[in-house]
């Protein structure tokens, strides 16, 4: 199982490398192919514009029968996103599916424009459903200009950690 895993991986990888957004970029750790690093960038004309928020992906050995798991490393005040930065997205979930890549979720979790079509995504359409972060819920619902104060702190935040990063 793990060999096809593997193989599929390196699939995902090489599209990646030929179809990926210039606000997303993604890849194994350490030549570890179960375990991948990326970073989105937050999308333009929105609160998260400007930001660099990094995530950790961590693929089982029966992928794609299985998803991965993606939380964000960069520390994220979002409806849809757990304190330890576990996200709450249902391709990641109940309706994951073997047709899914990483292409696919990275784009679900940033936005995309594409020809003036619209995709959704989780940070610009928090699903207030499920909530896993229920103040930024709340917010989000009810008081939309401290939720954007809020997420702009974070972008704040998120530029200053990859500086630091930078600088190390």
């Amino acid at each position: 199982m793990a060999r096809d895993a593997t193989k599929r991986l390196m699939l995902d990888l090489r599209k990646l490398q030929e179809d990926l957004p210039e606000t997303i970029c993604a890849s194994p750790v350490d030549s570890d192919i179960f375990h991948w690093q990326a970073v989105i960038l937050g999308p333009d004309n929105t609160e998260w514009e400007g930001g660099i928020f990094s995530l950790s992906l961590t693929f089982p050995q029966d992928y794609p029968n299985k998803p991965p798991v993606v939380k964000f490393l960069t520390r994220i005040f979002h409806p849809n996103v757990y304190q330890d930065g576990s996200i709450c997205l249902d391709i990641l979930q109940n309706e994951w599916s073997p047709v899914f890549d990483v292409h696919g979720i990275l784009i679900s979790i940033q936005v995309f424009y594409n020809s003036h079509i619209y995709i959704q995504s989780l940070l610009t359409d928090p699903n207030n459903k499920s909530p896993a972060n229920n103040e930024a819920a709340t917010l989000y619902q009810e008081n939309r200009t401290e939720y954007i104060r809020r997420v702009k702190n974070i972008v704040s935040e998120s530029i200053s950690a990859a500086e630091l990063t930078l600088n190390l």
